[in-house]
């Protein structure tokens, strides 16, 4: 493409620090059972109410002793047992030892646990064979967590990671960020909704599908409005309603220019929207801005462009606003491609890819095939983005390209 035909657009980055210099996350929060808490963000430091462990405990199946009953080869009697649950509470003579077991409270006054492998049982008493020192074996009390410690920061997705440990403090409910409410809606009388016959001209809504798919995925609360035909006041109705109901509104198809012109105009009547073209493949058009009450995010109809776009776009948007602090896009990879690739400068371009470790350990890349804006089976078919620079050309096989693995959005 020719550059004099791109110099308006604008670039992902630009697009994207745009956006995100104009939100901030939502400030209601809401106290939820531990249990119901995953997919969840913590809205504010969650504190250790107890030390772990919460006792000193063995780290050995073994004995605990006193330095000082410890002489030249001299075996200890056993003067009894200490269990995990079990602990031993007798008195504790001079001159013996405690038979214990990891994971059992160490005996008041033991300095370390010797592990039986390094004990000789014999019928005067235990027989030790190892240099031993202070604390040896002895799990201390708030080693790992100290009470008032602080376990997570404010931001942080709770899932399979995070909630055991919090179960294993004790804590049964804790505050998170409210779940971010999106509208979503397409716009075109050609659209059917998925599972429906298909008359003359029709085409599938697969748009507002894959949006309300990804848009669960990330936690939010969707209001799904449908298809809204090309009609200005049933136009009007679905983005009032979806204004006054929801944080963010996302709409499908109506951004590309030639299209309802209404669809702009309307826009521009309730609130503050730009229209973008933006130096990205698939992808140029897109729409971002404040309606009365909600932010506003119009995709491209094109279904791989309105993936695309959501991914790049709109899911570091959300993250912001649903106070996601911790969230990051997968760091970009090197990788030799295996295939050539067709490009022309102009625009950044996010091919669809395939990529694996050789038997060298370098990673190594082939594309999914077609690359046109309606092949969704390319997302399903790759485990990447080919990012391929603004100004590059077509890649040779054996050349060196940047890859943006998946994250949980796409990866199947």
């Amino acid at each position: 493409m020719d550059h004099c035909h791109t110099a308006d657009l604008i670039s992902l980055e630009q697009a994207l620090d745009n956006m995100l210099s104009q939100v901030t996350p939502l400030s209601e929060t809401e106290a939820v059972a531990l249990t119901d808490a995953a997919g969840r963000i913590t809205a504010t430091p969650v504190i250790s109410p107890l030390n772990v462990p919460p006792f000193a405990n063995s780290a050995m199946d073994g004995y605990a002793v006193r330095l000082g009953d410890l002489s030249a080869n001299a075996p200890l009697p056993v003067a009894g047992k200490a269990f995990a649950g079990a602990p031993f509470n007798d008195a504790w003579p001079a001159h013996s030892c405690v038979r214990i077991m990891t994971g059992a409270p160490v005996p008041a006054g033991a300095e370390a646990v010797i592990m039986q492998e390094q004990a000789e049982v014999t019928d005067d008493g235990v027989r030790f064979n190892a240099v031993v020192h202070a604390g040896q074996n002895i799990r201390l009390a708030g080693e790992d967590i100290r009470q008032g410690a602080s376990v997570l920061p404010a931001g942080v997705k709770l899932g399979a990671a995070q909630l055991p440990l919090l179960a294993s403090l004790g804590i049964a409910e804790l505050r998170v960020m409210r779940k971010l409410k999106v509208a979503v809606f397409s716009t075109g009388d050609e659209l059917q909704p998925v599972g429906q016959p298909l008359q003359e001209g029709q085409i599938y809504d697969t748009n507002r599908f894959a949006v309300r798919l990804m848009l669960e995925q990330l936690g939010c609360e969707v209001l799904d409005l449908g298809i809204i035909r090309d009609d200005q006041t049933a136009l009007r109705a679905a983005f009032n309603q979806a204004d006054s109901e929801a944080d963010v509104v996302i709409s499908s198809g109506g951004v590309s220019v030639g299209e309802a012109d209404y669809t702009k105009q309307m826009l521009d009547e309730l609130g503050e929207v730009g229209f973008w073209k933006l130096a990205i493949k698939p992808g140029k058009p897109f729409a971002f801005g404040k309606l009365q009450h909600a932010w506003f995010c119009g995709l491209p109809g094109n279904p791989v462009s309105a993936a695309l776009t959501f991914y790049q776009l709109v899911q570091p948007l959300l993250a912001k606003l649903a106070g996601h602090s911790e969230w990051r896009m997968p760091p970009r990879l090197r990788a030799r491609a295996l295939t050539p690739l067709k490009k022309s400068p102009g625009r950044l371009d996010f091919q669809r890819g395939l990529f694996a470790s050789n038997a060298q350990g370098e990673l190594e890349v082939s594309t999914t095939g077609h690359q046109g804006s309606h092949v969704f089976s390319s997302f399903s078919q790759g485990n990447c983005f080919i990012v391929l620079e603004r100004e590059r050309g077509a890649v040779a096989a054996g050349e060196m390209v940047e890859i943006e693995p998946f994250n949980a959005l796409l990866r199947s």
